[in-house]
């Protein structure tokens, strides 16, 4: 086994420090008493405070949880659904169409995706709100959902499931039963991946949306371009935050999982 030179060490600490630095500074400077960004005026959580009594956010923020859950709940049903059928059908007629529908959204811009969807509300006469930047959601958080589901269930040893059916098993309750246990990471992960991706968007949420409808990264948004403040550096901390706390859990969840599979 190969040890860590030199060099690999270095490339590793200049990888994380440019990735994670701007992180603790922005984290670090939401407890800045000043209201510049730049200056560390002393600590305080008044930004905090403010956080909370802006309507303004709060709703924003309400319809980005709101969006987030419903879309990565029914992307992560459709998108297990998706991984299923590619790894277990075989080579039925249309995978090679099915497979580049799956993959298509992943690798085309999001200006693209954004003002396709956009132009499918316009001529299906749909007012846009809530409900189409969840579908929206759907439609791209779905395909990320089969692509781990997939890559889960090509490991996946089918004899457990034969022993399954010729025990008398049925295909139903052999799927709730011995598959889905099975393969929960993965679906917890394509669950918070979804969940994530949903958090994070702007350029299609921006197409979707529509009066009443805007999501917190559009928010943060509008006000970055009249200047940052230490609230909107309130707002990231607490978004930082919550990705953590999802990324442990998920990483327990899992460990858990793999222990009662051995």
């Amino acid at each position: 086994m190969k040890k860590f030179g030199n060099f690999n060490i270095f490339a590793l600490v200049v990888g994380f420090s440019f990735l994670y630095i701007p992180i603790i500074l922005l984290i670090l400077f939401s407890f800045n008493e000043s209201r510049l960004v730049t200056v560390w005026g002393g600590f305080s959580t008044k930004w905090y405070v403010e956080l909370m009594q802006n309507q303004g956010i709060k709703d924003a923020a309400w319809v980005t949880i709101k969006v987030a859950f419903i879309s990565s709940t029914v992307a992560t049903a459709l998108g297990t659904i998706a991984g299923l059928v590619m790894t277990r059908f075989g080579n039925f007629r249309g995978r090679t169409l099915f497979s580049g529908m799956i993959y298509a959204p992943m690798v085309m811009p999001e200006v693209i995706i954004g003002l396709s969807i956009l132009l499918m509300f316009v001529a299906l006469s749909i007012n846009r709100g809530v409900f189409t930047i969840t579908l929206a959601h759907i439609t791209f958080s779905m395909c990320y959902v089969a692509v781990v589901i997939q890559s889960r269930m090509s490991s996946y040893d089918d004899s457990i499931n034969e022993a399954a059916l010729d025990l008398g098993c049925t295909p139903f309750h052999t799927f709730r039963l011995i598959t889905l246990p099975i393969i929960m990471p993965a679906v917890v992960s394509g669950w918070l991946l979804s969940f994530t991706l949903s958090l994070d968007d702007l350029v299609i949420a921006s197409f979707a949306s529509g009066p009443g409808s805007t999501t917190l990264p559009m928010k943060i948004y509008s006000m970055v371009r009249l200047g940052v403040t230490p609230e909107i550096n309130a707002v990231s901390t607490i978004l930082v935050g919550l990705v953590t706390l999802g990324v442990i859990t998920a990483s327990i969840i899992g460990r858990k999982q793999k222990q009662q599979t051995i």
